[in-house]
């Protein structure tokens, strides 16, 4: 599979988990329900690991590797508690394009820190993102 495919398998997963944490979010905890959440996600993904076999390379990852996922992770795990308190507390129609103006700042720090090109029409889609997450609100 192309990773083109990939990013659409991911975003129409990340669709089905607003909607699905929305309804589950009712009568709980947002903290409590990250944590089912990525609870979840652990056992899964170390599922997946197990299957394939590739725990096995565990101790040749980079210590400055680690440091990063480490990092990734704490990130994520912000990320998955303050969108779960927002989508508690407002629509998941209002939050979402409050949540994805990740995707403009990820641009933005991918031009910055990654040195990846900002061509004029990525640059006119960050500003289309911007202006759909004003509109929306």
């Amino acid at each position: 599979m192309s990773w083109q495919i990939y990013a659409l398998c991911g975003a129409v997963f990340a669709s089905l988990t607003t909607i699905l944490a929305k309804v589950g979010l009712q009568n709980i905890d947002s903290n409590l329900a990250t944590a089912v959440r990525t609870a979840v996600v652990l056992l899964l993904a170390s599922g997946i690991v197990v299957y394939q076999g590739t725990w096995k390379t565990l101790p040749q990852i980079p210590k400055s590797t680690f440091g990063f996922l480490i990092a990734a992770g704490l990130a994520t795990g912000f990320s998955w508690l303050f969108f779960f308190r927002a989508l508690q507390m407002g629509d998941a129609s209002k939050v979402m394009p409050l949540d994805k103006l990740s995707l403009a700042i990820t641009i933005v720090l991918a031009g910055i820190i990654l040195r990846e090109q900002i061509t004029w029409r990525i640059a006119l889609g960050v500003v289309l993102i911007i202006a759909g997450a004003v509109i929306a609100r």
